[in-house]
């Protein structure tokens, strides 16, 4: 495994690592600069070839000090405590985005069915806050503005939407969208992306 890799190996290698605290986020299956370091920093500890990459040697010798990953361990809900939802978030079928806990709960009727990490635009590229609707969805959309993926879209304001980011598996909340609403976790915007609908409300707040 090496920076680039994205697997479910991948998610366990950043569970064990967290284990044993080199590892100080929650798993996302992307080997990005992040992991490299984790890797690195486990790696020199222990005498090993300071590469970054996972190679059988290092693989091993995780294996060896760390238990298998409990499901929670390896896919847990969210980064920070979800926020108290906005009461426009208690009715219908709701993509309920809160800035302040940077989280996104998908809720039918009240009830949290999913949730995830986010992150948001920077202050020249906000995140517009209100009440909007899922107008267009697209799986492989590729950004015409920008010349970047935005997988799973889901608009829900001119060109902001809901989407996966690479970069943000990568790196986390070093950097910011361009107004879009980032999702780390692939498989589970992936799952978002088949139950979400045209005319589902957005709600995005503070």
């Amino acid at each position: 495994m090496r920076t680039g890799s994205e697997s479910d190996r991948v998610r366990e290698l950043q569970a064990r690592l967290r284990q044993i605290g080199h590892f100080g986020r929650n798993p996302t299956g992307y080997y990005g600069s992040v992991t490299a370091d984790s890797v690195r920093s486990f790696q020199a500890k222990r005498g090993l070839a300071t590469t970054g990459s996972t190679d059988e040697t290092t693989w091993q010798r995780l294996l060896a000090m760390t238990r298998t990953p409990t499901a929670e361990e390896l896919r847990p809900p969210t980064e920070r405590p979800l926020a108290t939802p906005d009461k426009r978030c208690l009715t219908g079928r709701v993509l309920c985005v809160s800035k302040s806990s940077r989280t996104l709960a998908w809720m039918i009727d009240g009830r949290v069915v999913s949730a995830m990490d986010v992150r948001f635009g920077s202050e020249y590229t906000p995140t517009r806050e209100g009440e909007f609707e899922v107008f267009w969805k697209s799986r492989d959309h590729v950004s015409t503005l920008y010349d970047t993926p935005m997988p799973y879209a889901l608009f829900f304001s001119g060109g902001q939407a809901v989407h996966y980011s690479a970069d943000f598996a990568a790196n986390g909340y070093g950097g910011a969208s361009h107004g879009c609403v980032n999702v780390r976790d692939k498989k589970k915007v992936a799952a978002l992306f088949d139950q979400v609908k045209n005319g589902d409300k957005v709600v995005v707040f503070r």
